[in-house]
């Protein structure tokens, strides 16, 4: 009885032969079994929709074809040569009746001076990106605006020029115009980068600084408006690429990731303005095109009221596209309703 009793005594000198502290070499401990990570279980929290994707990619080769067009109406035609001619010729005695407006234009027309708030705006969106950490959201825009810079440069090397009608404007080509591929650039990467709230506003803000641009560079005699039209439609283009390859670090947190009202509201305002605007441009062009051809006096406000709506339409139909299209791919609401803020964990005590 007592060696029996002795020996079920854990602390009995008697006791069973010890065991060592830890497992045996030869004996395996089964994994704990892991469940399936976020990234499996809602792609969405890593990439947008691929209908968000193909969304952008053809909307991006949408405005790219476009530009193609009004260059090709423009250059290739004779109309458009004579359009081009009648605006780029007498766009300075038409903003000189307004004499704010002229010395407005006057200031953009320096290179140094749009090029100095090309520059800042590019540094604010710099540190908005580095503040927030979107690694892969810096790489999206450091390769789109190498593209824009490479694509304005190109083209005007390979695009032809024919003469079909005599003209006054150099003979040379500037299509597309660089000043403004460079302005749309900067202001479509801030548009990118900063959160939601801010974005809405950020495309109001650069429709008039598009504007602005594309107006002096075409009073200074750099640039005719096709160019201009065409550098707004090849940088919007550009950029609707570039979001089609959204994911990661370039997407908002998605505990913070909710539809947004302004954006909404902004993008469909920008887009119907921006659209009806096209149109009644392209309508009123057509109406005094006869008159291009005589030379007729009436002509000389249609083509210059024409050249500042369709700069203004087309720069709020690329932002109204591009920021609808950055809402969509930064913030879907995922399958397991991942919506504002994730709850704090409990203190502890």
């Amino acid at each position: 009885m007592t060696d029996s009793f002795d020996q079920q005594m854990p602390g009995s000198a008697v006791s069973g032969p010890a065991m060592p502290d830890g497992p045996s070499p030869s004996v395996r401990v089964p994994a704990l079994p892991t469940g399936p990570s976020m990234k499996d279980l809602d792609p969405l929290t890593v990439r947008p929709r691929t209908s968000s994707r193909v969304l952008c990619l053809v909307s991006g080769l949408a405005l790219l074809a476009l530009s193609a067009l009004v260059w090709w109406l423009a250059v290739f035609t004779i109309r458009g040569q004579e359009y081009d001619d009648e605006v780029w010729n007498n766009f300075k005695g038409f903003t000189i009746n307004v004499p704010w407006i002229h010395a407005f234009l006057g200031f953009f027309t320096s290179h140094v001076n749009t090029t100095v708030i090309c520059v800042l705006i590019a540094l604010v969106a710099l540190v908005v990106v580095l503040l927030r950490r979107r690694w892969w959201l810096l790489g999206q825009m450091v390769v789109y605006a190498a593209m824009s810079y490479a694509a304005g440069r190109a083209l005007k090397i390979l695009l032809p020029r024919p003469f079909l009608v005599n003209v006054m404007s150099s003979g040379k080509n500037s299509a597309p115009s660089g000043h403004t591929i460079m302005a749309v650039t900067v202001f479509l990467v801030l548009l990118c980068v900063v959160p939601r709230v801010w974005r809405g506003l950020t495309a109001l803000l650069g429709v008039p600084f598009t504007l602005a641009v594309g107006c002096s560079v075409i009073q200074g005699k750099w640039h005719r408006p096709s160019d201009v039209v065409m550098g707004i439609l090849i940088a919007g283009g550009l950029a609707l690429i570039t979001l089609a390859f959204t994911r990661g670090s370039g997407m908002d947190a998605t505990g913070t990731r909710m539809s947004s009202a302004s954006v909404q509201i902004v993008s469909t305002v920008l887009l119907t303005a921006g659209l009806l605007g096209v149109v009644y441009g392209a309508f009123v062009i057509w109406q005094m095109d006869s008159g291009l051809q005589m030379g007729a006096r009436w002509t000389f406000y249609g083509a210059h009221c024409s050249a500042v709506i369709l700069i203004a339409s087309t720069a709020g139909l690329v932002a109204g596209l591009v920021l609808a299209l950055r809402q969509v791919t930064a913030s879907p609401l995922t399958r397991l309703g991942l919506v504002g803020e994730p709850p704090a964990p409990p203190r502890a005590g």
